[in-house]
């Protein structure tokens, strides 16, 4: 399985480094302008779905400009929200109603991918991006917050929960990717690798159905959004980097800690439940049946009932499996 990761690894390697050179117009994703505004209003529509209030900021960075999206009541406890590989915050729009109902809500684009955040300087390493978020959060003064990371998300979220001094209250992992365990199902994610080399529409199909139980609740809206995503992107070199969290570094991690993964997930198997089991201190598992990787659209209700119930809970418990 590593050899065939390893392969998978370099042609990643290839491609993204040959299309991540300095864009004409000075911007880190997008080759042009055209591009960026046909990807931006398509961003502009899916986040309408969200159907709660909410608020744009741009935040200036030693990296660049984030872009998060804010929601829920001023007063209520903050949360803060990672979303998935070239996914964008407003993939959280099945979601977003029950999690902003009891909490303030920072969900926060990713400065290397397609979103409306803006990498003004070189690709970033691990350190500068926990750099990056920290000062996201300073800008905020979130100080014991809670965060939910979605794939690449939830490799960010366990990050910055390693860190020493962190001000993260609770983490929630869903279907976390490079985090407990390499790519469970190399063969079956190749759609997504050829979706990268050739972008078109129907192997953008295949790749949903490979990472989706239920593809066709997304909404077409948002699939545009996502598929223009995937057609642009220019950085995923960056998951090179993503390596599997070490034992040590697991067992560094102080936080509560909830871990939920599909059942039929090509990500994940029950390798990464066992490691989180054995090494974070202080987490829970769950298991959702008739879901794959995209937890928050195949079983969003149980995977919203899921989050809040773990947020809601007494943080005093030792690792247990649902």
């Amino acid at each position: 399985m590593l050899k065939l990761y390893s392969r998978l690894a370099v042609v990643l390697f290839v491609v993204t480094s040959c299309a991540s050179k300095k864009a004409k117009f000075d911007d880190y994703v997008f080759k042009t302008k055209s591009e960026e505004v046909k990807y931006q209003n398509a961003y502009d529509k899916s986040l309408k779905l969200w159907n709660v209030p909410y608020t744009e900021e741009n935040v200036k960075t030693s990296f660049g400009t984030a872009h998060v999206i804010i929601a829920g009541p001023k007063n209520a406890k903050d949360l803060v929200l990672l979303h998935g590989m070239d996914a964008s915050s407003t993939m959280w729009y099945p979601n977003i109603k029950a999690l902003s109902k009891n909490h303030r809500i920072y969900a926060i684009d990713f400065i290397m991918e397609p979103n409306k955040s803006n990498l003004t300087a070189k690709p970033l390493s691990s350190q500068e991006i926990v750099t990056w978020y920290n000062e996201i959060f300073d800008h905020y003064k979130l100080k014991k917050f809670d965060i939910v990371g979605a794939s690449r998300g939830g490799w960010i979220a366990t990050l910055l929960a390693t860190q020493k001094n962190n001000s993260i209250d609770k983490v929630l992992l869903l279907s976390p990717a490079q985090t407990f365990e390499f790519i469970d199902k190399v063969g079956k994610t190749s759609s997504a690798l050829m979706l990268k080399l050739f972008p078109n529409e129907k192997k953008f199909g295949k790749t949903l159905s490979t990472f989706s139980t239920h593809p066709e609740k997304i909404s077409p809206i948002y699939k545009r959004q996502f598929y223009l995503a995937n057609k642009y992107a220019k950085s995923n070199s960056s998951m090179l980097k993503m390596t599997p969290f070490s034992d040590k570094e697991l067992q560094m991690i102080e936080n509560p800690v909830l871990v939920v993964i599909g059942d039929r997930d090509v990500i994940n198997s029950e390798e990464s439940v066992e490691r989180a089991q054995k090494f974070l201190p202080r987490s829970k598992t769950k298991i959702i049946k008739d879901a794959g990787h995209f937890l928050t659209i195949d079983q969003s209700k149980i995977t919203n009932d899921a989050v809040i119930n773990f947020l809601d809970s007494n943080s005093n418990f030792v690792s247990l499996q649902n």
